[in-house]
């Protein structure tokens, strides 16, 4: 039988045969009586930085019968779509998907295994174009409003952290993280407690993703844009497609896998009635520091045996709202996430190896319905306000405006940089951030930067540097829907984080393929 072990305490260089020797001990048998053992669970533990050790949990495999001991018996997670073992159904239904970031390219996939055929449209386009486009912004400042780092072949999650620990605990997680291993990935994501992909392995896997859902009969079309919806009887009929040129196409059932940045698509859905609302959200800058100094504060120096050193702080603000760090980039870089003319948003981005000189991180304050107004689209116009005060802060051509973070708590625009020189392109302007953000959002960041200075040595160091404006933390919107993930127009189910459902790449997919078997579930029945 295979049994886990937890809390498995090694030296950062320790090897398997020292997690032989040391489950033989746990188990009270010898080391020859242990047939085979797996790592199953990875994590660091970095609070003695004179003692930095790592915690592994083991599935150990033993000739006999161990469940007298009172140990735990150890069962392998689904790890792949095909070991939910559901009988193929045919049918003759017009399914869409809507989006190809996590969500549709795993609710396609999950279809398509299912003998359910899907055409999958996304506005932006194949990886290897769209990498094209996003370098153009970056060496020259044209943006293509159409396919950028949030439109295109994975998502805005193609130009990120590529993080794939989520705070939701789902048997599907496993299968989430097998399906990116099987295709290229590196294999540690299925045991690390923080597992991370990189933009450079998450290129490759969501283009694997897309051949094999082209492999089982569907189709993926790019530079195709959902533009209009046609109902009858509070039914979706038919849907018109933005391409080479302006179509119609007869449509039964509609997943709405498209991001937290398709702001048309969202207005479009609420003029055809689609019952939505606004959701909470979070504005702030994404805040640069050089790695080696985030690597000292976390582990005392740099140590080849440990990765780039990360952080993450949160702080309750005496008004009730919320002050944090998110999406923490180790030894990566900040970049342009703009998706519309003369509006300017930022995110973080690394690639697997987390090698670059500067660490980012978004620094957000939450922001509320309360603070916008009740319409489902006022958070995206509240948001707009702030992208194209942004905008203009950074004097045009998409540079982002910059600023100390000495000369951000004194108000001042700074003048030179210091020991943080910025990685955003295509460029930057020094600006006083508080003309283009609200009054609420930079009183809180300042009370970050102060409280979670006092966590981290050197969190609030003043040459690190501030970059504006980061808006697009998660959906203002919801999309409401049923138990059964459909909206209030039949026949069209959103979801993903697009959709106010899901947050970050992993509970994303996650919700793509629950979304899958309830298509699947309805056309069973």
């Amino acid at each position: 039988m295979k049994v886990r072990l937890r809390d498995i305490k090694a030296p950062l260089d320790a090897g398997r045969d020292y997690l032989l020797s040391v489950a033989a001990d746990r188990l009270g048998i010898s080391e020859a009586d242990i047939k085979d053992i797996n790592i199953i669970g990875e994590a660091i533990d970095a609070r003695k930085k004179n003692n930095i050790i790592k915690v592994y949990a083991l599935a150990v495999e033993t000739p006999f019968d161990v469940s007298e001991k009172g140990l735990e018996e150890y069962f392998p997670p689904q790890r792949l779509l095909a070991d939910l073992n559901l009988s193929p159904k045919k049918t003759d239904k017009k399914i869409f998907v809507v989006g190809s970031g996590p969500a549709g390219l795993f609710c396609a996939l999950t279809l398509s295994r299912l003998g359910i055929k899907c055409v999958v449209l996304e506005r932006g386009y194949e990886v290897e174009r769209r990498d094209a486009e996003v370098d153009k912004l970056k060496k020259f400042g044209v943006l293509n409003p159409s396919c950028n780092v949030q439109f295109g072949e994975g998502g805005a999650g193609t130009y990120s952290d590529g993080k794939l620990n989520t705070g939701t605990r789902d048997s599907l997680i496993a299968m989430v993280l097998g399906e990116f291993a099987e295709r290229g990935a590196p294999p540690e994501i299925e045991r690390l407690s923080k597992p991370h992909i990189g933009t450079d392995y998450l290129k490759k896997v969501v283009k694997a993703m897309r051949n094999d859902i082209v492999s089982y009969g569907s189709e993926v079309r790019f530079d195709s844009k959902l533009t209009d919806l046609v109902s009858k009887n509070d039914r979706i009929g038919a849907i018109e497609i933005q391409g080479a040129t302006s179509y119609r196409e007869p449509c039964d059932i509609l997943v709405l896998a498209t991001g937290h940045s398709a702001r048309d698509t969202f207005e479009m859905l609420k003029l055809r009635g689609v019952a939505m609302q606004p959701k909470p959200f979070s504005m702030g800058v994404r805040i640069e520091h050089l790695q080696s100094k985030v690597d000292i504060a976390q582990y005392g120096g740099k140590n080849p045996l440990l990765p780039p050193a990360d952080y993450k702080h949160s702080y309750k603000l005496d008004n009730g709202r919320g002050v944090y760090t998110f999406c923490m980039c180790p030894g990566g870089e900040v970049v342009c996430a703009a998706s519309e003319q003369e509006m300017l948003a930022t995110n973080g981005m690394s690639e697997f190896a987390r090698d670059k000189r500067n660490a980012n991180s978004a620094l957000l304050v939450s922001v509320t319905p309360a603070d916008f107004g009740n319409d489902p689209l006022a958070g995206i116009a509240f948001q707009r306000k702030y992208e194209r005060l942004a905008y203009l802060a950074g004097r045009g051509g998409y540079k982002a405006p910059v600023q100390r973070v000495d000369d951000f708590i004194r108000g001042k625009i700074s003048a030179s940089f210091g020991e943080v020189k910025p990685s955003f392109l295509p460029g930057t302007a020094f600006a006083d951030l508080r003309e283009c953000l609200p009054c609420f959002v930079t009183e809180g960041i300042r009370t970050g930067i102060s409280v979670f200075g006092k966590k981290m040595r050197g969190f609030d160091a003043g040459g690190s540097l501030l970059t504006g404006i980061e808006t697009r933390s998660s959906s203002p919107v919801r999309i409401l829907r049923d138990t059964g993930h459909e909206s209030s127009l039949k026949g069209v189910y959103p979801c993903g984080e697009g959709a106010g459902y899901a947050g970050g790449i992993t509970s994303s997919a996650v919700d793509g393929i629950k979304t899958a078997l309830k298509i699947y579930e309805t056309l069973s029945s």
